[in-house]
């Protein structure tokens, strides 16, 4: 899970500092509440080209590892 939690970037300087998939401003939670009210990967694939099935996975990975409430370490910055 480590290798998809990787997909995820937070800067205080894109999108407000909110978990972003890496080199996007697409938020995680954004695709959360896609999936959550039905879209389908590949709706999202579509609507989001350029987005990949393992950053869907990285944004699944990482709102489960919140929902335990640990913390996920995401290097500050790191982006591209």
């Amino acid at each position: 899970m480590k290798g998809l939690l990787r997909r995820i970037s937070i800067d205080p300087n894109v999108c407000f500092g909110k978990p972003c998939i890496r080199g996007t401003r697409i938020w995680v939670s954004l695709i959360l509440d896609f999936l959550a009210n039905g879209m389908s990967i590949n709706e999202l694939l579509k609507e989001y080209p350029q987005l990949t099935e393992e950053d869907i996975r990285a944004a699944i990975a990482y709102g489960a590892e919140m929902s335990r409430e640990r913390y996920v370490e995401i290097p500050v910055g790191a982006h591209e």
